[in-house]
């Protein structure tokens, strides 16, 4: 259950969420948190956790990824939308703003409007940024210029590319990018699991 006081900044009926493999079908769905290969060592997600994001950030993410295929890239998505309680446990290991939201505050990953991202080649071979995933430290920035001139370039074309689209980096990880009004989406809490599920 969310605290009462969270209640009134969950919507009722708020917008859908769409499964981005809907939309850009040939992207490597790598759910970090659907596993222990994350911060946190441990799996948080349900092991069927599915990649969902607003329409319209789905939307968007998808023209930048016909872009990146010209390029000679696929998208590897490492986190998309977030259930609001979720955010609970995040924040219980790592309470540091700027690389996990506050939880009373939210996380525009748990309206739908964030997406935690980096590329493959066509082949799906791993491509190399300036720090892995989910790395807390100042390889992580987009400011950093350390590291290999062929990561920074990777950094760079994703970044260029999804700013095209009009998505927000995230300054301290170069692998989150947001809806830039994603703050007035509302939080959400619902599951991953499909409407026909168990049917």
């Amino acid at each position: 259950m969310l605290p009462l006081l969270l209640s009134s900044m969950l919507s009722a009926a708020p917008a859908p969420l769409v499964e981005v493999t809907t939309l850009v079908p040939d992207a490597v769905v790598d759910l970090r948190y659907a596993t222990a290969d994350n911060f946190m060592k441990k799996q948080v997600y349900p092991s069927d956790a599915r990649c969902l994001l607003l329409e319209r950030s789905a939307s968007q993410l998808k023209a930048a990824a016909d872009v990146l295929r010209e390029k000679g890239y696929r998208l590897r998505l490492y986190d998309c939308y977030r259930p609001h309680h979720v955010q609970f446990e995040l924040w219980k290991v790592m309470p540091v703003p700027g690389y996990v939201a506050e939880p009373k505050k939210g996380s525009n990953h748990n309206r739908g409007g964030a997406v935690d991202l980096g590329l493959v080649t066509l082949d799906g071979k791993d491509v190399e940024f300036p720090s892995p995933y989910d790395f807390f430290g100042k390889e992580a920035h987009h400011s950093f210029t350390g590291g290999t001139k062929v990561a920074r370039e990777h950094r760079e074309l994703l970044r260029t590319t999804m700013e095209s689209f009009g998505f927000k980096k995230n300054g301290m990880e170069w692998w989150h990018y947001d809806l830039p009004d994603a703050a007035k989406y509302p939080l959400r809490d619902e599951p991953f699991s499909r409407p026909d599920a168990g049917k």
